[in-house]
């Protein structure tokens, strides 16, 4: 099995490049979606991130806004938390290997897998990227999102430019969506040597 991290600064269509992965038929680990799960309404991180972080949870999880407030901008508090969800997810991450243990491929989606050492752990490397521009629109049109809260979600992440140096791959999202899956499709025939579907 070969093991491909996809990762992409924030509005750089990661999301959506990982979905065309999985309709190429390769299995996809999202680690957003299971921070999400882990989070959500009885998910196993809750109370240890309710008692490090009182006030940030709720009926239906964690409350990602009122977290993000506590942790943004302090290293510490952020260290804290990764610290709750990081192995948990790890646990996440293991199940997902052994679930898919005769796949020639899997993909590992994670926003912060060069912040996080992730690369390391991965036999190649894959990055979606879009010109600044095109990212700042992306972003700025989420709702709640703000210039400040951009701002702080960009200085912890490593720099789209040294993200593509170190990539073995890079996957284009400023470009036609076919020209995106064109990409993404010699990424799997290149890896495993078999053309996706």
């Amino acid at each position: 099995m070969l093991t491909l991290g996809l990762t992409g600064s924030i509005g750089m269509g990661k999301s959506t490049v990982a979905a065309m992965f999985a309709d190429e038929g390769v299995p996809v680990f999202d680690a957003d979606a299971a921070v999400h799960r882990l989070q959500g309404p009885a998910g196993r991180v809750v109370a240890a991130i309710e008692a490090r972080f009182p006030g940030t949870t709720g009926e239906g999880g964690v409350n990602r806004t009122a977290l993000a407030e506590a942790v943004l901008g302090d290293d510490a508090a952020m260290k804290a938390l990764e610290a709750i969800v990081h192995p948990a997810v790890g646990e996440e991450r293991a199940a997902f290997l052994a679930e898919n243990a005769g796949a020639a491929l899997v993909v590992f989606d994670v926003p912060l897998l060069f912040e996080t050492g992730g690369d390391r752990a991965v036999d190649k490397v894959a990055v979606v990227s879009a010109a600044a521009d095109v990212q700042r629109a992306r972003v700025l049109a989420r709702p709640g999102m703000t210039e400040a809260k951009f701002a702080a979600i960009l200085a912890r992440q490593t720099p789209d430019a040294e993200k593509r140096a170190r990539a073995d791959f890079v996957i284009p999202t400023d470009v036609p969506f076919d020209e995106t899956r064109a990409s993404v499709r010699r990424v799997i025939a290149c890896v495993t040597g078999v053309e996706g579907r």
